[in-house]
């Protein structure tokens, strides 16, 4: 049951048709929220038949918005109590990824805020970021912990253009747009930075996230040089189940003392770990061994102490994630029984 600061109040959720944005929905509608979801073509079936399901949980309705379209968020947000701003462009290959990811991520992120200030109701806004706005930089030593002052370094990532850079950028500039946004506006921000996202999806695409987590299991050659990229450049990788993310953003959103940023990880591991972890859980399938130049020790780590100080605790650690992962990975035919 939602606690009092959220019983029976409206909230929008932007992005609603992807992996957290879908699992959010359903989370809020469980909890006793009315539902107000973003979607870009509300007439695409095959894009949103997994969130009408979802109506025969409580007061969902679906909004046509889009990034690129200014002031398309605000019948959407008009009238909302709690908004949580889930989307964001994905076009990892972009060959113009100014306008493709980077200028649509502030803009849109910009756009959102703005409707939630015009609409007046609005109390709190959870900005979903990514510790691609943390920890995408050159390391020059080991032990380093990424807390929530750590940013991205946006002219390393244009410079040097490793894998993730396009995303880590966008990233980046859109949640700090957010936050000079929030601080001119007086309107109270809060932004959950998960990592790497496990389990399984209500969306029917496979998330790209659980394909890069589960790599050295498929052996989906573009994900496990993904994979081995992210460590090269934040010292480890972040894990973190779907079901935890979401309830953190209710979470946040739910405490009256919640405030800035709230990094989100339940598990910090390197690719060379996670290959023994794998090999010993699921002795059934050839896990990679040979990773060339990934290091072999986490250098760095990523750090939930400020969530889990504010008493959120987690539900999943690694081997939940993995075996939720994996059951779902079968279950649409991407790994083998």
């Amino acid at each position: 049951m939602a606690t009092a600061r959220m019983e029976r109040k409206r909230t929008c959720v932007t992005g609603a048709t992807g992996y957290v944005g879908s699992m959010l929905v359903k989370r809020l509608l469980e909890r006793g929220c009315a539902v107000n979801a973003t979607v870009r073509d509300p007439a695409n079936s095959k894009k949103v038949s997994h969130l009408l399901d979802l109506q025969v949980l409580g007061d969902l309705k679906l909004f046509k918005a889009d990034l690129m379209e200014e002031g398309s968020f605000d019948y959407a947000i008009n009238g909302c109590d709690f908004v949580f701003h889930v989307a964001t462009p994905m076009i990892l290959e972009s060959k113009d990824p100014e306008n493709d990811m980077i200028k649509p991520a502030i803009n849109g992120t910009l756009d959102v805020l703005k409707s939630c200030v015009k609409a007046k109701t609005v109390k709190h806004v959870v900005y979903t970021s990514s510790v691609a706005a943390v920890a995408r930089k050159k390391l020059t030593r080991t032990g380093h912990v990424f807390n929530e002052e750590s940013w991205s370094d946006v002219e390393y990532l244009a410079s040097e253009k490793p894998l993730s850079w396009r995303y880590a950028v966008s990233k980046t500039l859109a949640e700090k747009a957010a936050w000079k946004f929030a601080k001119e506006n007086s309107l109270d921000l809060i932004t959950i930075i998960p990592g790497v996202i496990t389990g399984s999806s209500l969306n029917p695409e496979v998330p790209g996230s659980v394909s890069l987590a589960l790599s050295l299991l498929t052996g989906n050659e573009s994900a496990i040089n993904f994979l081995k990229s992210l460590p090269l450049m934040s010292g480890s990788i972040s894990l973190v189940h779907v079901e935890d993310v979401c309830r953190a953003h209710i979470f946040v959103a739910e405490n009256e003392s919640a405030s800035g940023r709230y990094i989100c990880c339940a598990a910090n591991t390197c690719v060379p770990e996670l290959a023994k972890f794998l090999s010993k859980r699921y002795p059934s399938y050839n896990v990679l061994t040979d990773f060339g130049d990934c290091p072999a020790n986490l250098k760095s780590i990523f750090s939930s102490e400020k969530l889990i100080k504010a008493r959120f605790s987690y539900n999943y650690r690694m081997e939940e994630m993995y075996d939720e992962s994996v059951e779902y990975l079968r279950a649409v035919g991407l790994l083998a029984n």
